[in-house]
């Protein structure tokens, strides 16, 4: 049986590929949690918020942002600076996270319309 790759077959390996490089950032916009501060820091002044300002827009504990906003961080949807012994959160819209999530996306429905019809 020959077991050529196919340019399907190439496809998904990008995909797979693609999936992994993703993986902080899937799991980081995954929670319920992160997802509603990912929508309250839309709202916050562009120069940021602390996380005390940030847990008063939200049901959330001090300690609870803070350990999201460490997650969302390293996945690289948020970023931090620091005035004195403040620290404030923000999204920056030149990031390229989400640019990596939309073209996994965008790869994943490329590779299933060239899925055969299952109906």
């Amino acid at each position: 049986m020959d077991h050529a790759v196919t340019p399907f077959c190439e496809e998904v390996r990008k995909l797979e590929e693609e999936f992994k490089n993703c993986q902080k950032l899937l799991t980081a916009v995954g929670d319920e949690n992160r997802q509603h501060l990912l929508c309250v820091m839309l709202n916050c002044p562009i120069e940021g918020a602390r996380v005390t300002q940030i847990a008063e827009m939200t049901h959330l504990s001090r300690p609870a942002v803070s350990h999201h906003m460490q997650i969302l961080k390293a996945a690289g949807l948020v970023k931090s600076r620091k005035e004195g012994t403040y620290v404030y959160y923000y999204l920056d819209p030149d990031d390229n996270q989400v640019t990596l999530l939309a073209s996994l996306v965008e790869r994943m429905a490329k590779v299933m319309a060239q899925l055969p019809d299952r109906r």
